[in-house]
């Protein structure tokens, strides 16, 4: 997208290859792709990687009696076939290119994003780490040593039972605390970690009631990562000034620690 006159943004890329705009919106990215190919090459390799995930997840689009948990938050057995799946899911994403040399280079470059509506989890998620990394004496609300009410604190205002602080200590970070902040006008929550060198980590946690679908998605803004993705109501989203690698590393943790 090196024209002079943009007028075509990433998101906007994205959401279609994700099949979230109305016809005119589509018609009118698909008169942009005609003209710039080497963005038409891009929605076509994420529509292979979005056709993989569906792929993962096509024995659970049926309703079951266990959805009633996700309006009700009542404890049930972890059905650790879904589990899988979304592991799975996630190492298409990080995994694709490397087993493709012509998609690879793509997937794995860092791509400045220009965030719509559509994608505010990782706008979010970039905008608290700029705002609390930094801080020195107010890092967070609740810190390290009153854990076990943070996770407490956190889980009721988020509606999540069984809400767990992520332990990342076998990655070289400690927990620092957390804090209650807005996620797309709701309440969500934000736990900060860091290094012996004093790097920090911050997770995101949010919860969008009207979600229809799963992604796992990397976004990048300066020297900032974030890695985000959906499992049901919950979105979640790591962020840091560190490598992509480590950031998946971190975002694997997160995932088998949270929830389902």
């Amino acid at each position: 997208m090196k024209d002079i006159n943009q007028t075509v943004t990433e998101a906007d890329l994205h959401a279609y290859a994700d099949g979230q705009l109305p016809d005119e919106g589509r018609a009118r990215i698909e008169a942009w792709l005609d003209d710039n190919p080497d963005d038409a090459a891009r929605v076509a390799e994420w529509t292979v990687q979005n056709a993989q995930i569906r792929s993962l997840f096509a024995d659970y689009e049926k309703s079951t009696d266990a959805d009633v948990q996700l309006v009700t938050g009542r404890s049930q057995p972890a059905n650790w076939r879904k589990r899988l799946a979304m592991t799975a899911a996630i190492a298409v994403v990080f995994g694709f290119g490397a087993l493709s040399g012509h998609y690879g280079p793509t997937l794995l470059e860092k791509p400045d994003l220009q965030l719509t509506e559509l994608e505010t989890l990782p706008n979010e998620a970039r905008t608290a780490f700029l705002v609390y990394a930094g801080e020195v004496r107010h890092p967070v609300e609740v810190f390290a040593n009153e854990e076990a009410h943070l996770a407490t604190w956190l889980g009721k205002r988020l509606a999540v039972q069984n809400l767990k602080v992520p332990n990342l200590q076998e990655l070289g970070f400690k927990l620092v605390g957390g804090r209650l902040l807005p996620v797309d006008g709701s309440p969500g929550a934000m736990f900060m970690y860091e290094d012996q060198a004093g790097e920090r980590l911050t997770v995101l946690v949010g919860r969008n009631a009207d979600n229809k679908s799963t992604s796992f998605r990397f976004a990048s803004s300066g020297d900032v990562e974030t890695f985000y993705w959906i499992d049901g109501e919950l979105g979640y989203a790591v962020t840091g000034e560190v490598s992509r690698d480590l950031l998946r590393k971190v975002a694997e943790e997160c995932y088998r620690q949270f929830p389902s």
